[in-house]
């Protein structure tokens, strides 16, 4: 550890000695206006490896790099799904590349707009960009001087949704949470150009709102638009729930310690915010794993892994809790409450709206026969009952009993277009057909607006409300007799079955990658939220 914070201390000295400018000076170019990026690994270089107060090593950059975040423009599902669009509405090239670049190739798009240019995509993964700098910052995905540069000005604001985020042009300010003293402000500026100020936006939800908040175009037959779509509002569903004002999105997503900041000169920092963007994606932190050579994944086998295992530690103790509230037998029957809270700060599942949850319920007998079971997923991804899974075209709706293997509680957005048809095409999409994604606590969704609304049969169910849902089984004992055993488990997906296999019809190689991709561990896509078991012995009524 001492020879790696010497060597830190010599290539700042290095670079303090040479006026500093190498990290940005590329990026920044002769334009004094113009943004001014660099890649995550200039920062690492300072920002790496850290220790908190207990002396247990951190490292904000190998963090980072094993997260969503930093591999927003590596994601092959995004890729997949861009072409998709494209091949859909190829006269809207121009603006759907401009438009999806903005939180997911955000700091290439930033400095195409300020060149007077629209954000490219395809060129960049394509390596055929003209400015190969570009191309390097585009990979760089959502890094270091995209979110320490973004301005506060009307954060939370209309303006600053849809990526909507407005960064500091003349390049020289960099965010922070804590005040920084005169002297390690001059290192920092003199080593790279950037200079640290204090401001609390930058651990506020309003930051992450900015791409965390999407409205795409809802259009008509012809292509008109005519209204907006809410196609992610997890910040919007934070702000009507109990959280808002009391818990923000890093509390969560980015868990504060007490460590140095810098393994340069750093002192010991209460409540640092760790860059692990603890989320729910730990199936494409796999791909991304598996598929690092093909992706240009830079983040370490072990980083990844270790995220993968962080992520499901997340989703497995902090995002929702399940419960046999009740069961007894009335006759022939087997009658079962199953209770879900959803223990997350915004709608569970929330953004994409791919993402689905669901209850897992399974009836076995004394000899460990089946009795009844509903939503058990299958290894190519799909759930056994699923309509959406089966036709596409039909799908679940919201249960208040059920009594058939063939109905499951599924937790989802489905939306449709403007025929009426059930898609997955976001730039199709116009509004939902059903959203019972379970309601963070707090939430009323009597008054709840359009963006956030419930949809489908879930909004007149008295039994889902804001924090979760209960619903009843209704199971037919047939032959078999007490004593049973009930488990119940409340699963989830990142991408569910329709969602991908809906590529399928287009010949392009992101999206038959994608497909290869999912197909090869579509048996590893979900991920257990929370479980509980409870025995029904002999007699009881």
């Amino acid at each position: 550890m001492a020879g790696e914070g010497t060597s830190r201390l010599a290539l700042l000295i290095a670079l303090t000695a040479t006026g500093g400018s190498a990290p940005v000076a590329d990026a920044q170019g002769s334009d004094a206006d113009h943004p001014s990026f660099t890649t995550a690994e200039s920062c690492i270089a300072c920002h790496g490896d850290v220790v908190d107060v207990e002396g247990h090593a951190l490292s904000i950059g190998r963090a980072w790099s094993a997260t969503m975040m930093a591999n927003s423009a590596r994601d092959p599902y995004w890729q997949a799904a861009v072409r998709r669009e494209l091949a859909d509405r190829p006269h809207l090239r121009g603006e759907i590349e401009d438009t999806c670049s903005v939180c997911h190739m955000p700091m290439a798009r930033t400095m195409a707009r300020a060149a007077g240019r629209t954000g490219e995509i395809l060129a960049h993964l394509g390596g055929t960009a003209a400015d190969p700098l570009e191309t390097r910052i585009a990979w760089d995905g959502v890094s270091c001087t995209l979110c320490h540069q973004i301005l506060p000005d009307d954060l939370g604001e209309e303006s600053s949704l849809s990526g909507g985020y407005r960064i500091d042009t003349s390049g020289a300010r960099v965010f922070g949470p804590f005040e920084i003293d005169a002297g390690r402000v001059r290192v920092m500026q003199s080593a790279t150009g950037y200079a640290p100020e204090e401001s609390a936006h930058i651990q506020a939800s309003e930051l992450c709102a900015t791409c965390h908040t999407l409205f795409t175009p809802a259009r008509d037959g012809a292509g008109g638009q005519i209204g907006q779509f809410p196609e992610q509002v997890p910040y919007l569903e934070w702000r009507h729930s109990r959280y808002a004002g009391v818990q923000s999105c890093q509390d969560c997503h980015m868990p504060q310690t007490t460590a140095s900041i810098s393994a340069v000169l750093g002192e010991p920092r209460e409540g640092m915010s760790q860059h692990a963007f603890r989320g729910g994606n730990a199936f494409m932190l796999r791909i991304l794993d598996r598929y690092r050579d093909e992706l240009g994944v830079a983040a370490s086998s072990h980083d990844l892994q270790r995220s993968v295992a962080e992520t499901l530690e997340h989703l497995e103790q902090s995002t929702a809790r399940i419960e046999i509230a009740s069961a007894e037998r009335v006759g022939p029957q087997l009658l079962v409450t199953v209770k879900v809270w959803n223990l997350a700060g915004h709608k569970l599942p929330t953004a994409y709206p791919s993402r689905r949850a669901w209850i897992h319920l399974e009836v076995h007998d004394a000899v460990a026969a089946s009795v009844f079971e509903s939503g058990r997923p299958l290894p190519d991804g799909s759930i056994a009952g699923n309509d959406n899974d089966a036709i596409g075209g039909a799908y679940e709706r919201h249960y208040q009993e059920i009594s058939s293997a063939e109905q499951v509680q599924i937790y989802e957005p489905i939306i449709l277009d403007h025929a009426g048809e059930v898609t997955t095409s976001l730039l199709s999409a116009v509004r939902y057909a059903k959203d019972n994604r379970l309601l963070p606590d707090g939430f009323d969704k009597s008054r709840a607006g359009d963006a956030v609304a419930v949809h489908g049969a879930a909004d007149a169910d008295p039994d889902f409300v804001g924090g979760g849902d209960s619903l009843r089984y209704r199971v037919a004992l047939g032959d078999h007799d007490l004593p049973v055993t009930i488990r119940a488990r409340l699963l989830f997906q990142t991408i569910g079955h329709r969602w991908a296999h809906n590529l399928s019809g287009y010949d392009s190689v992101e999206t038959k990658r994608f497909l290869h991709y999912y197909e090869a561990q579509a048996s590893e896509s979900v991920a257990v939220l929370a479980e509980t078991e409870r025995r029904i012995l002999a007699g009881a009524q």
